[in-house]
């Protein structure tokens, strides 16, 4: 089956925004003793952002472990996060958060954080995400563009030893989500001694030719779903603090702090960042494949193709590793795109079977999509291919044995 142009997922992934509506929803805590902690944290904050317990309610959940929540203060509105600490590790999201602002770009700034209990207060980026802006039957051109110009200005703020490397071995982790937890649990096939070597073979291939690509800061789920539209009756943004100063080493190599392009970091064409928490340091082709190969939305290849030649040509203007060889480079997002959703495959199955959250496996046939479209044309994963098709039980017409009595 081939994407069919202009298809919208059906399912939600939450974000800090579950709606483009701002009602909240009552907060249930299933440990009391947390809940205890979180309101004496709260508590502590109150007069000094002006926190109004009225207004609290449950924004989003998370597809991982984290919450998010909503709160009015004298200031405007305020999210918290709730994210166990022996399950969810907050380090990570202060220093990239950190990282997004030293950029110069629109991410949220940590006020407050109770590092020992998960809890932290965080500005508010809006209650709208570009996907929710997003008309299924008419691709928005121009917001994309402002999605490239934020992507060229975070990986021009890019510098090694600063976040961990997307090196082979998580490449190598995440391909094999693939064949663990959708082949063999979900499809409940036992994967033999050829179905194994392909998949060995491809993953070598594929492994080798995404590492060949230079390395800049990857926000690995960069996507309208994690893209936060500006929202002009915001408050002003307040101070950081002290926590999330940028981690040592974090100077831009490419470019100077909220100065990509010259434009100031408080123009509304800048779109707001979320879900960076997985940033790692690897292939320039990594965000430009997810934005465009969206895990939830699918538009028609010559739509891809346009904003993919776009942002190679400001990126190659602004400096960025991208080559000279349009072609060459676009081959490298196909194939890095298709590391993506083999691993997304992996991964939404083992959020159905693992973690009790079905809805994401509805969106499995984009990615099957997605393989098939990328493998199709090279010589090279055709046996990837094969497999795929074996596994889907899609039967293909041997074309050899036409015309034969």
């Amino acid at each position: 089956m081939t994407p069919s142009p202009h298809t919208v997922s059906s399912a939600t992934l939450p974000s800090l925004t579950a709606s483009a509506a701002p009602a909240l929803q009552a907060i249930v805590w299933a440990d009391t003793a947390r809940e205890q902690r979180f309101h004496a944290w709260f508590k502590s904050l109150k007069s000094g952002f002006s926190l109004e317990p009225a207004t609290l309610g449950l924004a989003s959940a998370d597809a991982s472990f984290r919450r998010y929540f909503r709160v009015q203060s004298g200031r405007g509105s305020l999210v918290i996060m709730d994210a166990p600490p022996e399950k969810e590790n907050c380090k990570p999201f202060v220093d990239i958060a950190a990282l997004l602002n030293h950029a110069g770009l629109r991410a949220p700034k940590i006020l407050a954080w109770d590092e020992a209990d998960g809890f932290m207060l965080l500005t508010d980026l809006g209650t709208l995400t570009m996907m929710q802006t997003i008309d299924p039957a008419k691709p928005p051109l121009d917001l994309y563009l402002h999605a490239v110009d934020t992507l060229v200005q975070w990986q021009l703020a890019s510098a090694p030893g600063v976040l961990p490397p997307y090196d082979e071995a998580l490449l190598r982790r995440e391909l094999e989500l693939f064949p663990e937890w959708y082949i063999v649990r979900h499809r409940n096939i036992t994967l033999d001694a050829p179905m194994r070597k392909t998949l060995d073979d491809t993953f070598a291939l594929l492994i080798q030719n995404n590492l060949s690509w230079p390395s800049v800061y990857v926000h690995r789920d960069f996507m309208p779903r994690n893209l936060m539209v500006p929202d002009h009756n915001m408050a002003p943004t307040l101070p950081a603090v002290q926590g999330s100063l940028p981690p040592e080493g974090a100077q831009p190599a490419l470019g100077r702090p909220g100065g990509g392009f010259g434009v100031p970091a408080t123009d509304p064409r800048y779109l707001g960042v979320l879900d960076f928490q997985d940033a790692v340091y690897g292939p320039i082709t990594y965000d430009i494949a997810s934005l465009m190969r969206d895990a939830f939305l699918t538009w028609d290849e010559d739509f891809c193709l346009d904003v993919t030649i776009r942002y190679w040509e400001k990126a190659r203007k602004a400096g960025l590793p991208v080559g000279d060889d349009f072609g060459e480079f676009y081959r490298g997002v196909e194939w890095m795109g298709l590391q993506r959703h083999l691993k997304i495959a992996g991964i939404f199955a083992r959020l159905t079977l693992r973690d009790g959250k079905p809805k994401y496996l509805a969106d499995t046939p984009r990615f099957i999509d997605y393989i098939r479209s990328t493998c199709s044309r090279y010589i090279q994963l055709k046996p990837l291919l094969r497999l795929v098709e074996k596994v889907e039980g899609i039967e293909v017409p041997n074309v050899f044995a036409f015309g034969r009595s």
